[in-house]
Formats: structure tokens, sequence, C-alpha cells
């Protein structure tokens, strides 16, 4: 078996190498999923040189183009770190903001034990995965067709079109409808509310392009400020309500160039046998929900705020999430949290950042002991917060606890390697039985490290790593070696 899977590796990645390839992706926006770049964009806008709001993603291109275009006498006296990191921002803004004609491009991955607790950087989600992609970007209009064939699928859904979407623009907004990716808070581990964990939902988004703060004077003190309204679909295989809908709405601001602040709100509503109006998604969207018997309720809610805040006097930024899985006098709670700590700095014209990061997801995660067996769980959606199994949320699914570290060093041709570990309780008490980790309460601990670079005209990211995980109660820990790599390019 272990054979046949490297075979399925080796021709994969030969079969790309018959074709000239090249890196910059064209879309409308940066899809999460991309962590060297995620870590130039905070760089620069620690600098004050890129002004948009970065924990809503996807983030816009056109906005992050026009901060870096900006300013070019200030941009000439950085530090060599941060002129690299700015040079390589331009690039890629450059080539993804270039509009006009079809591109054609492609992925090739493959994996050995794939990660079941993902973070923000993009790895393979199968044993093996071939993809191909049709993009077009316009002065108004964008679409991209996307298919990814792969192999040993954990859903049996070895045909995807994740990643195809439609969209346009209307003003300051664009209105897309598609299966794109998202990520909604300032952690680097996870988002208590939605994240990268499950495979993209289908659905019609309304997002803000520009974050241009208001012209009003008493507005303006707001600061550069972006709005996300989502309307989707999760699938009809549930076992409770099938085709259930799933409503997303995300607010950000900056009110101080090193604050961020948010406000997430998410909805599982509507689905086959339930009420569907929109006097339904009025109740839903109004909060009168939990008054009313279990069969006429609106739908499962979550919401809450998270922040960044990068301290003045040293490279330094501190972050949090915290999301409420109940509602108390039209509030959130019973809230999940995650903390976090990151630094950066430069070493020539290479950087690094490092962070650290605490997530429980179990409810009231403040007192001792928490709530257990209520994160992302629900009466009515009995199949809970997922999506295709998988927690829409953090990765840890309900009742976890992780300490989790990461490092990244970045060189100024921008080849990086990373390093992470995680340490995890998983499904604590056992008090959760459609977990999509683990059935009973297990500790698990992680090691991996992963280096991507430029070859053969595109973009090679590798990994290996090892995990142990030992069941609490009873029974013997396993563990076992991981790995992936992965090739992305664009034809000529």
């Amino acid at each position: 078996m272990i054979r046949d899977r490297c075979r399925f590796v080796v021709l994969l990645l030969l079969s790309g190498l018959l074709v000239p390839l090249h890196v910059a992706s064209a879309d409308p926006w940066i899809l999460p999923g991309d962590a060297r770049l995620r870590h130039d964009l905070q760089l620069l806008s620690d600098a004050g040189l890129v002004k948009a709001p970065l924990s809503s993603w996807p983030v816009s291109w056109g906005e992050v183009s026009r901060d870096v275009s900006a300013d070019r006498e200030a941009a000439a006296r950085l530090p060599a770190h941060l002129a690299a990191a700015l040079a390589r921002v331009r690039a890629a803004a450059a080539e993804a903001t270039r509009t006009g004609g079809w591109r054609a491009g492609g992925r090739l991955a493959g994996s050995a034990n794939p990660m079941a607790l993902r973070r923000f950087s993009g790895v393979p989600r199968e044993e093996g995965e071939l993809e191909g992609a049709l993009q077009y970007t316009g002065d108004t209009f964008a679409m991209r067709l996307q298919a990814t064939v792969v192999a040993n699928p954990q859903d049996g859904k070895d045909i995807r079109a994740d990643g195809s979407y439609v969209g346009a623009v209307f003003g300051n907004w664009m209105l897309s409808a598609g299966l794109v990716d998202r990520w909604w808070g300032p952690g680097w581990e996870g988002s208590l509310i939605y994240g990268t964990n499950q495979r993209p939902i289908p659905a019609l988004t309304l997002e803000r392009n520009y974050s241009d703060p208001f012209e009003s004077k008493w507005l303006s003190r707001i600061g550069p400020w972006r709005l996300n309204v989502t309307m989707g679909q999760l699938e009809k295989e549930r076992n409770d309500y099938s085709n259930t809908r799933f409503f997303a709405m995300r607010a950000t601001w900056k009110p101080h160039p090193r604050v961020e602040i948010g406000l997430s709100r998410s909805a599982q509503w509507c689905g086959d046998g339930r009420p569907c109006g929109f006097g339904t998604f009025w109740d839903l969207f109004t909060g009168n929900d939990n008054d009313q018997p279990l069969d006429q309720q609106p739908g499962n809610q979550m919401g809450g705020f998270d922040f960044r805040w990068s301290v003045p006097w040293v490279p330094l930024a501190l972050y949090g999430q915290a999301i409420g899985e109940d509602e108390a006098g039209g509030f959130p709670s019973k809230y999940l949290g995650l903390m976090g700590l990151e630094t950066w700095g430069g070493w020539g014209d290479r950087s690094w950042r490092l962070h650290v990061e605490y997530a429980d997801t179990a409810c009231t995660f403040y007192r001792t002991p928490p709530d257990f067996g209520c994160a992302y769980q629900n009466g009515i959606y009995t199949d809970g917060y997922r999506y295709r199994s998988r927690s829409i949320g953090h990765s840890l699914d309900g009742d976890g606890e992780q300490v989790a570290f990461g490092a990244m060093l970045v060189n100024a041709d921008g080849s990086s390697w990373e390093i992470a570990a995680q340490d995890s309780k998983v499904n604590r008490e056992s008090a959760n039985p459609v977990h999509s980790v683990a059935s009973v309460a297990t500790r698990t601990w992680s090691a991996d490290v992963s280096h991507r670079r430029s070859l053969f005209g595109g973009d090679l990211n590798a990994g290996v790593g090892y995990q142990d995980l030992s069941p609490v109660a009873a029974g013997p820990s396993r563990g076992e070696a991981r790995g992936f790599v992965q090739w992305t390019g664009q034809f000529k």
C-alpha cells in the first residue's frame, strides 16, 4: 500500500514537469493557506504600509496592491528584511491584479497520514490530489473553474469542484458564488467560528472590496473596515436535516493602525423538513431564538469577537478570540476561547516570526470544570456544527484544549522554513458523541517541519512530521510518521 501511494505521488509530480509553469495566482483575493504571504502582509501592516484589516480571509488583492504601491519614498528607507517582504508582495500583487485573458493552472499533491488538526498553513487534505483550474479576472468580473481528483477521500467524494467561483464587482462590493475557503480570526492554529478545517462550503457571498473609512467625521473614527455576509448550503448526506443552510457574517475594523477588532456570527438553519421562510430567517437574524419549542426554533447560532493588538514599543502582538455557543439576553454566552502571542524580526534580508497559541473549545472555558458536551453541538442539528464530518470551527472540534507553537524563517527569494508543534487534549471527558477527531478522550502531540521554494517553474512545499495519539482511559498509544509534498503552478 505504501509503495502504491509513493508511486502515485511521483507520477503526479513528474506529470507536472512536462509543461512550463509559473507560480503567481490571478484571483481577485488572497485565499487563506499561504502562511508565507500572510507573514509578509503582517510585517508590512505592523510597519504601517498595509492599511487593510488582515483577520478576514480572503483578503482583497486590489487593496493590498494599492497599499504597497503608495509612499515609495518611505518604502525606500525600510530595513532590508522589510524591503524584501515588500518586493515579494509587490511582485505577487502586480501579477494578481493583471486583468484580461484566461489562465490555466494545476496542483499536484500527496500526503502520508494527512493532518487531522489543521492550521492556517495549507497542506493536502487527502493522500493524493490532482487539480486543474481555468481562471479569468477582468475589471468587473472574475471566475475560476477548478476540479480536483483525490485518492482515498475521507468523505467518499473523489471528484471535487472546491475552489471554483464566479464573482462580479458592484461599486466597492464583490458578489460571488462558489466554493471558497475562509478564515475568520487572528489565530495561526485555528478559528473558533469559521476556518479551513472543513472543505469549502458552497455559498453566495457579498463582501466589501476596499476597506476605506467612512467619509463622515464621526464614523471615520472606526478606521478602515470590511464586511462579509455569506449564505451557504451544507451537504445533503447529513443525518439530521439534509441541505441545511449556513449563514455567516463578519465585520472587522482598525480604529488604530495597531489595533484590529472583529465581530463574527454564524448560524445553521433551514434544511429539508424544517422551517425555511423569511420569517424564520428574520427570527434568527434578530436573535428571536431559544424561547420557542425545539422544533420551532429558527436554528443553531454562534457569535463573538476577536482582536489583535500590536505593541508599539517592541515587535510583539497579542491576539484573542471568544465565540459564544449559546445566547443569553440577546448576547453570546458559554464562550470558547483562543489567545496567542506573536513576535517577528529581521536577520539581514531574511525575516522570521514566532507564535504561541492556546485554545479551549469547551463552553465556559474560563471555569473549572468547563461545560463539556456543549461546543459545536445542538439539539436540532444533531450532526453538530460540521460540514462533511469536519468541524466548521477549530480543528480540535468540541471539548478540546491545545497549546501550539510555530516558527517561520523567510529568505529574500521567498523560500521558507516552518516548524510547528502541538500538544492537544481532544474530546475531553468523551462527552461529544459525534466528534470528528476522536470518539474518546485522547491526548495527542505532534511536531512538523516544512520547506517551501520555487522549483521547475512552480512552487514546491514539502514537510515531514510525527504524531503520537494516546487514549486517556485505556488502550495503547499510537505513534505515526507523516509527510506531504505539494507543487503548484500556472501555465504560461
